[in-house]
């Protein structure tokens, strides 16, 4: 038994070399072999943005070994070194045929024009622009670039902006699932989809209120890119679709041809000799990293937070795509080491978070505090979203910087449990419950509803929560409670229009950011800009990869009895989305991009 014992674990020490350490060894020899060819004399830089766009560079050392896609900061922060490279003559960008984030659309447009501004053309190359509910952001960015091209026989449907909700509320019912939730309060829409079979009046009015100001945002942007009276612009954009040909004769793009053509359109104009490089490959051989300016002292520590936020450390995502997670231990130790770091004398705080848990945003809040506390202001910049928990984080910090179409507000909670009980039974599943102790300790169990003392002590608790996050918002924006009430109940407002309500400082990009952080630590000339996010060792990125939660698994498991039919398979992927959703997650807003 002994001998069989320790076969068994060579062989499964083998597997596991063979499997999983030997393909990270070679990835890691590959990328140390794999240098990008030296830059041309002449460069023309490549943007794709076809592909996956996050707001934030992956914090996970096995990232840069799977070519991921493009982020907005890493693209500004190579467009911001570029711009001051003589050897960089041009870019041209690649545009995606669907919706941009409008916030990324916002920043990206900044960086554009940062570019241009240094005399160096761009060029946007277009294979079609389809009626995605978000296309008119992606116009938005191809305006900036100040020269939009389109291939031959393509579209032009960007002609506005609108999106589509499930609502899983007849189907619930018919399946016997009850969605047992309360929020706080009727503008807290995360789980009206589960809730109603349509949109309530106040969620109607949410949804067409932060819609119309991004529209409105990209609308205006295009105006002034391409020089035209915003009525006109308005009136040629609606009208679509078009094919090319009828949108160049509109005036809404420059030119049509093939991808070839644009290349040698904007090769031409960099000069003789001159060579396309990804932006990728240069921000290799440039040595764009996560530290920029001068070294030496008025150091800025840039912290970043993406994605939904949770308790605990070491991320929790997929490692090779960054995670989409944040983690509040992990924010907060990147916060006090900044803090006891004598050279950092002010922190921006990167923030694009839909929210997620109320003791982990609470738990980062603290740390926003301490930093001030300690004479640092911190300054957020928010990204696509800043929205419930991702506002909670940024709302006592000493400057708040948003693009127009920023996401953000969504001063609210929810919380509460699907009952499966009698879905299941129809499968023939019973449920049954043990407890011992207080009445409460069955009350998230998802065999029955909450009973009527169990809903009364969960809506008390929904009150603590909420009356909590109206008073950092009044305590931060130097607000009464009684008017963060007025623009809370779980509104989501733009950036712009945040800042009309005080939510928000100024309206801006991330290095404006910076320039509000600048001057709010009273530092003059050149300042250096150094990272303190934690970055996972390769061996904790792999524990992320192989980790699992036992909650979802049980999930699974109960769901798994549904899967024979298809009413029960539409039904296994509507509650398994809502319970990723539900996870933890009191403060947290609808994600519509």
């Amino acid at each position: 038994m002994k001998q069989f014992l320790l076969t068994l674990a060579g062989v499964l020490a083998g597997l596991t070399l063979f499997t999983i350490v030997a393909p990270i060894v070679f990835l890691l020899w590959l990328s140390a072999v794999a240098r990008p060819a030296p830059l041309a004399d002449k460069t023309v830089l490549v943007l794709d943005l076809r592909g996956s766009l996050t707001d934030q560079e992956s914090d996970s050392p096995l990232a840069a070994l799977t070519g991921g896609g493009n982020s907005v900061l890493g693209v500004e922060r190579t467009l911001r070194r570029a711009q001051r490279d003589d050897h960089v003559r041009g870019l041209l960008v690649r545009l995606p045929e669907g919706g941009l984030p409008p916030a990324a659309a916002d920043e990206l447009s900044l960086a554009f024009k940062a570019f241009r501004a240094a005399g160096k053309p761009i060029l946007a190359h277009s294979q079609g622009l389809y009626a995605d509910g978000m296309a008119v952001s992606t116009y938005r960015l191809a305006a900036a670039s100040g020269d939009v091209w389109m291939q031959p026989g393509s579209v032009f449907q960007a002609s506005g902006l609108a999106r589509d909700d499930m609502f899983f509320k007849r189907f619930f019912d018919q399946h016997g699932v009850v969605a047992d939730f309360q929020q706080r309060y009727q503008y807290k829409t995360a789980v009206n989809p589960y809730l109603y079979d349509d949109y309530t009046p106040a969620h109607r009015e949410s949804e067409l209120s932060w819609m119309g100001s991004v529209y409105q945002t990209a609308l205006s942007g295009v105006a002034v890119d391409r020089r035209q009276p915003i009525d006109s612009v308005k009136a040629a954009v609606e009208a679509a679709p078009y094919s090319a040909e009828e949108a160049k004769a509109k005036g809404l793009i420059d030119g049509v041809g093939q991808l070839k053509d644009a290349e040698t359109a904007i090769l031409a104009q960099a000069g003789d000799g001159a060579k396309l490089t990804s932006i990728g490959d240069y921000a290799s051989s440039a040595g764009v990293s996560g530290a920029e300016g001068p070294a030496g002292g008025k150091t800025i520590a840039v912290i970043s937070a993406e994605g939904a936020i949770m308790t605990g450390e070491g991320g929790g995502g997929a490692p090779f795509g960054g995670g989409q997670v944040i983690r509040s231990d992990d924010v907060a130790k990147s916060f006090y080491d900044a803090i006891d770091n004598k050279a950092v004398r002010a922190i921006v705080f990167r923030v694009s978070s839909p929210g997620g848990s109320d003791t982990a945003s609470e738990q980062i809040l603290a740390a926003v505090r301490a930093a001030e506390a300690a004479g640092k202001p911190v300054v957020v910049s928010m990204g696509t979203y800043a929205a419930s928990g991702g506002y909670w984080i940024s709302s006592q910090a000493s400057g708040i910087v948003a693009e127009p179409a920023t996401l953000t507000g969504s001063i609210g909670v929810f919380g509460g449990k699907f009952v499966l009980g009698p879905a299941l039974a129809r499968f023939g599943v019973d449920t049954h419950g043990l407890k011992v102790g207080g009445d409460f300790s069955d009350a998230f169990g998802d065999g029955a509803a909450m009973t009527t003392t169990q809903r009364a002590a969960f809506s008390a608790w929904m009150d603590r929560i909420y009356d909590g996050f109206v008073q950092r918002v009044a305590n931060g924006r130097r607000l009464t409670p009684d008017r963060v009430r007025q623009i809370a109940q779980g509104r989501v407002w733009t950036g712009e229009q945040a800042k009309a309500l005080g939510l928000v400082d100024r309206i801006g990009g991330f290095y404006d950011a910076v320039d509000y952080a600048k001057s709010l630590a009273k530092l003059d000339g050149d300042v250096r800009l150094v990272s303190f996010d934690r970055t996972p060792s390769p061996l904790e990125a792999l524990q992320r990869m192989l980790g699992g939660q036992a909650g979802d698994a049980r999930m699974a498991t109960q769901l798994n009895v549904l899967a024979d039919s298809p009413a029960g398979q539409s039904l296994l992927r509507a509650l398994w989305q809502a319970r990723l959703r539900e996870r933890g997650a009191t403060v947290l807003a609808s994600t519509p991009f």
